[in-house]
């Protein structure tokens, strides 16, 4: 790109926004030996989702997703690590048992990227609501799904677009003490890795009943949230809303009961415990390393407080439960990344402004991190007269991002990290489990030697 060579600067960087993908975009900016402005408008201007005003709050689930690196998840992961993620580090860090997944003691992990941050030198944290795109140097717009109303018409403004919406929903967290032991089991699905997960069994009678209770529960108005815009994105849906698809619905999705069974009533592999298999179940996964506090999985809601609590305590297990946090429901904004955005995150109508996160269209925690390391590392590299750089795309990094800039505009989702939009192996390969492998073997490598080519591309601020 031409422009890069005019581009040096000592000004700092602006970073717009300290969610995930703004942590870490601020953090590889740091890394590269520039100064940086992280701006956070919490706890001055609050926040519809959030609770707190540490960096990287964890809003919807303590979980970033599995860790085997032959899911698309636990790829992302293991990318992110050979790249120097500090999001990954941290969630490394203060990991709590979660089975298969990476899941973290939220506030702890929060508190502790704060801190880091606010403690390094190059990092300045500004506590301020930036309500203009900045219109000079070097900046990454990181403002998430909630998106303050006064930047959001300046970014309508500069994009002459609107912004794209769907309606997200966060699930309730329980005091573990308030949960009836005697009822909820410790089981991992197929009894595979560690027991992680409580599980609360329905039978058919009792699974009907909560059924019918959840279709006929009373919802929270969603005020100026403007529903009659807004669709809900299916990889998030509330809970009420897919009890209203179908009596079977959730038995297929979040109350899945296959391969769950409570070995205090003996071996599940006997004829004679077959009328024990569960007919439904609610899974609750570890908030925090001791244990004191229980997400519930899948179980998003935009249900009123009131109706939560009559609702949720008819779950066997929880009759008593106390919850600490409610479910609530945000509107989600994102960019029409396609028209607007290069796969270096960079706008294609001024190219010393980028964006990450949510914002562009990518969905899940692991994805933030991802888009904030690559729009933090070219915002350096922009700075420092490099070219801007993009991640191979046989990688779930380079991927992504890559759909994103060129999926078609007008049927433009949030993407989560997935092997469908990995290319195609050479050779094709059957079995889903040794394909995914494939996959995994195949970024993996491609990662190790795009680290590793000769200058000028090796200037990628991995320093």
């Amino acid at each position: 790109m031409a422009e890069v060579d005019s581009l040096l600067t000592p000004d700092p960087i602006h970073v717009i926004g300290g969610g995930l993908a703004g942590t870490e975009a601020a953090w590889q900016i740091a890394r590269a030996g520039l100064p940086v402005i992280l701006h956070e408008m919490r706890p001055l201007e609050k926040s519809p989702a959030h609770h707190t005003e540490h960096l990287a709050e964890l809003v919807c689930s303590n979980s970033f997703g599995a860790k085997s690196s032959d899911r698309a998840a636990g790829l992302l992961h293991t990318e992110l690590r050979q790249l120097g993620s500090i999001i990954i580090e941290k969630a490394d860090e203060h990991e709590v048992p979660a089975g298969g997944a990476l899941a973290v003691d939220r506030a702890v992990f929060s508190e502790n990227l704060t801190q880091t941050l606010a403690q390094h030198p190059l990092i300045e944290l500004r506590r301020d609501e930036v309500r203009e795109i900045p219109k000079d140097g070097i900046a990454v717009l990181t403002t998430g799904p909630l998106t303050s109303a006064a930047l959001e018409v300046d970014l309508r403004q500069f994009t002459g677009q609107d912004y794209l919406s769907f309606f997200d929903a966060a699930s309730p967290i329980i005091v573990g003490e308030s949960i009836n032991r005697d009822v909820a089991f410790l089981a991992s699905r197929y009894d595979r890795g560690e027991a992680a997960y409580l599980n609360c069994p329905f039978n058919r009678e009792q699974y009907l009943t909560f059924w019918q209770a959840l279709c006929e529960a009373e919802q929270a108005e969603l005020k100026d949230f403007e529903r009659e815009t807004a669709k809900f994105f299916e990889a998030c849906l509330p809970v009420e809303e897919m009890a209203q698809r179908g009596e079977d619905t959730l038995r297929y999705g979040p109350m899945k009961p296959v391969g769950l069974f409570d070995v205090r009533l003996g071996d599940f592999k006997a004829p004679e415990n077959q009328q024990h298999r569960p007919y439904a179940i609610v899974q609750l996964r570890q908030e925090d390393k001791a244990g004191k506090l229980w997400n519930m999985v899948g179980f998003q809601t935009n249900l009123r407080w009131g109706e939560q609590k009559r609702v949720f305590r008819m779950i066997p297990g929880l009759e008593q439960a106390e919850f600490v946090r409610m479910g609530v429901m945000h509107r989600n904004t994102f960019l029409n990344a396609p028209e607007l955005l290069h796969p270096s995150l960079q706008f294609k109508q001024r190219p010393t402004l980028l964006a990450a996160g949510q914002l562009v269209g990518t969905e899940g925690y692991t994805a933030a991190a991802a888009g904030g390391w690559l729009a933090g590392t070219n915002a350096a590299r922009i700075a420092r007269g490099l070219e801007p750089v993009v991640l191979p795309p046989t990688t779930m990094n380079g991927a992504l991002f890559e759909f994103i800039s060129s999926a078609s505009p007008k049927h433009f989702q949030p993407m989560p990290p997935n092997f469908g939009i990995i290319p195609e192996l050479a050779q094709r390969v059957k079995k889903k489990k040794d394909r995914y492998g494939a996959y995994r073997d195949r970024a993996l490598t491609d990662l190790t030697a795009w680290i590793a080519e000769p200058q000028p591309l090796t200037q990628r601020v991995l320093a």
